[in-house]
């Protein structure tokens, strides 16, 4: 059995399965999301997959016009697997892909992962002041017809 975890961005090796059930059952930034939703974002992002031993164990997206702006979401590794490093494998695979490289911001969003993403050069906002947002955190969860 080999530990290293291997990192494809093919779309087709996804086992979109497998990050449909995470992301709507337990990622907490988007419980409850529609696989429809998923399979959308999935489309329009440049995909990591990581695998051991050919299951697929851990995910990241980066939304990117691959030349000034990138949005990495949907970073995750399943339970069973963390603490091993995998997530610093998938987040070194991010940083180093040829699509991000020279990107005049590159964005994310974690209540719970800061120290990962400071060890890859990410830091709060240099002027907060300048970043505004559209957030509807219930918007998967929220009954149908209700605002």
């Amino acid at each position: 059995m080999d530990d290293t975890l291997r990192i494809d961005t093919s779309r087709d090796a996804l086992d979109r399965d497998m990050i449909h059930a995470f992301l709507a059952e337990q990622a907490y930034w988007c419980r409850g999301i529609p696989r429809a939703t998923v399979e959308r974002a999935i489309e329009g992002s440049l995909c990591f997959g990581g695998y051991l031993d050919g299951r697929q164990v851990a995910f990241a997206r980066v939304v990117t016009d691959g030349a000034t702006f990138g949005y990495l979401a949907d970073v995750f590794v399943l339970p069973a697997y963390r603490g091993q490093g995998h997530s610093k494998t998938l987040m070194a695979a991010v940083m180093a892909h040829s699509q991000l490289q020279g990107l005049r911001r590159f964005s994310l969003a974690t209540l719970d992962a800061h120290a990962l993403y400071a060890g890859f050069g990410f830091t709060a906002p240099a002027r907060p002041q300048s970043l505004m947002e559209k957030l509807d955190p219930d918007i998967y969860t929220r009954q149908p017809g209700r605002p």
